[in-house]
């Protein structure tokens, strides 16, 4: 009698933070032939992170492809996500072999807030997946592919200070930002990014930000020259319609901030604040009214 002998299932996991970013500048500088908007933008890592773990499993007797599962009910768990996404186009592009590959991500960065949440964990899916599998894919190879993602996928995974232009995927490295604390509000409601850059093409924009400013304020290491050039045009259209932006600016802004300025396309709104209690002051407080307020700090 012939006996087979028992598959063996093996198992490898990492876990990587996945970093939340803010807008130093955010500006608009035209409209591609297929409808993408040009930026040029300076865009900063904060230690706020979602946790994402990733497990591939081998030799199970009925492999269950691709497995996601998250701390929030309420997002999608299937090719709605951008995580799923980001394994699905691993495994297409690289050849690697999926039997089963687990993510769960833990959930610390509030959705639809113009923090990057969603493409900074699709980014550290790329990330594990390409330590687990070995495939020895570069930054620049990473980046590549998570472009076809989304265009903040590039700088979550190179994170830190950056300049960034054409529709956000082409980066360059700039100086550290002088290290302070941030205290980020989101008021309770989203903002469909896609229809806040239809709206900015009807808006005249009197003011757009000086990049070259803020880029010779981080050669400088000038923390009350970051402060002073921090702009965003995408604030014309969103505080236009929701007033709780401007008034969460004010309340950060008289207790003791040293900017403040909306993130992305909204609509959450952060302070930078040099004295740490100062910021942990204006946090609890400004917490009693808004659940999403958060006490972090800039890192690279």
């Amino acid at each position: 009698m012939l006996f087979r002998r028992k598959q063996e299932i093996t198992h490898a996991d990492t876990t990587v933070r996945a970093r939340a970013k803010i807008n130093l500048t955010l500006d608009v500088t035209g409209r591609r032939e297929d409808g993408y908007h040009t930026v040029e933008m300076v865009m900063q890592s904060i230690a706020l992170h979602d946790t994402v773990r990733v497990t591939t499993i081998h030799g199970e007797k009925k492999p269950r492809g691709i497995v996601l599962s998250c701390s929030l009910p309420f997002l999608p768990t299937d090719e709605r996500n951008l995580a799923y996404r980001a394994a699905e186009l691993f495994y297409k592009e690289t050849g690697a072999l999926l039997e089963t590959c687990e993510i769960h991500i833990e959930k610390r960065i509030p959705v639809a807030a113009g923090l990057a949440g969603g493409s900074t964990d699709a980014a550290a899916v790329l990330r594990a997946l390409n330590a687990l599998h070995t495939a020895g894919l570069t930054d620049d190879e990473l980046c590549e592919m998570g472009l076809k993602l989304g265009a903040d996928v590039p700088f979550c995974l190179r994170g830190g200070t950056m300049l960034a232009q054409g529709i956000g995927e082409e980066l360059s490295l700039l100086p550290d930002m002088p290290h302070c604390w941030v205290v980020l509000c989101k008021p309770p409601f989203a903002v469909p990014t896609k229809e806040v850059y239809q709206e900015i093409d009807s808006v005249d924009i009197l003011e757009h930000p000086d990049n070259k400013g803020m880029m010779a304020a981080l050669n400088q290491e000038d923390y009350e020259g970051v402060c002073a050039y921090l702009s965003n045009v995408m604030e014309t259209v969103t505080a236009a319609k929701r007033r709780q932006i401007g008034e969460i600016k004010s309340f950060l802004a008289e207790n003791g901030a040293d900017g403040t300025l909306m993130s992305g396309s909204g609509p959450t709104v952060y302070g930078l604040f040099s004295d740490e209690s100062r910021a942990k002051t204006a946090a609890k407080m400004l917490r009693r009214r808004f659940a999403d307020t958060f006490l972090t700090e800039t890192c690279n």
